[in-house]
């Protein structure tokens, strides 16, 4: 699956980031991470359905779990053509885009992490969430404080400065209520990544956020649980 070589590959794609070069080397880039980003994505079919069959691994090379290797460049000031990631959502089948609740794997030569949760909601969604922490706190606080939860994962993404409109500023969890993001990662090693264990670690991971998960997904009004 994946190899030292696929971190290699992405190393010399950030060094050399233009399509010529990426043309050139086009089969290196199927040979190291798309066939074998697909490949992964395949295996995980099965552990993934074992957490919740809502949520879909598509081995597609384009509109499924797999991101695009295609940077969006129109409203960047960075006008380099290709990401140096690989990137792969597992979103709900509800969902339409990123945006939508998912398990996320991350691969760069920088970095690599494991995501759960969801990105840079909507205004309805991120309202909805709010609202249902501010009504369900303890259901909240339990999901991201079980032992699994905490020893793995942290919550990240941004946050507003200042309380959200209709939300008193002493609420006993405000700076959840000011997240943009309700996503947590938990990072993890290229040895790891290249490990013939990590279709399993993957999924570990992932059932250690299930908690966590499950309350987004129920304050959505999305289904979760089989």
């Amino acid at each position: 699956m994946f190899t030292s070589d696929t971190f290699a590959f992405l190393q010399d794609l950030d060094q050399n980031n233009n399509r010529d070069w990426f043309n050139e080397h086009k089969n290196d880039y199927e040979n190291k991470v798309r066939e074998p980003a697909l490949q992964f994505i395949t295996d995980m079919q099965p552990l993934l359905n074992d957490i919740s069959s809502r949520f879909l691994a598509t081995p597609k090379k384009v509109g499924g779990s797999l991101m695009r290797v295609y940077r969006d460049t129109r409203f960047g000031k960075d006008k380099t053509p290709y990401k140096i990631n690989v990137g792969i959502q597992f979103r709900h089948f509800m969902g339409k885009d990123v945006h939508a609740p998912g398990f996320y794997v991350h691969l760069s030569e920088q970095e690599c992490f494991i995501g759960a949760g969801i990105w840079r909601p909507d205004g309805p969604a991120l309202s909805k969430i709010r609202h249902f922490i501010d009504e369900n706190p303890r259901g909240w606080t339990k999901a991201i404080n079980t032992a699994d939860f905490k020893a793995n994962f942290e919550l990240a993404g941004d946050s507003l400065k200042r309380p959200p409109r209709g939300f008193n500023a002493e609420h006993e969890l405000i700076d959840d209520l000011k997240r943009k993001d309700f996503i947590a990662l938990s990072s993890i090693t290229q040895d790891q990544v290249i490990d013939e264990d990590f279709v399993a670690m993957v999924a570990k991971k992932f059932k250690q956020a299930d908690e966590m998960m499950y309350y987004l997904c129920t304050a959505l009004d999305l289904p979760y649980k089989s």
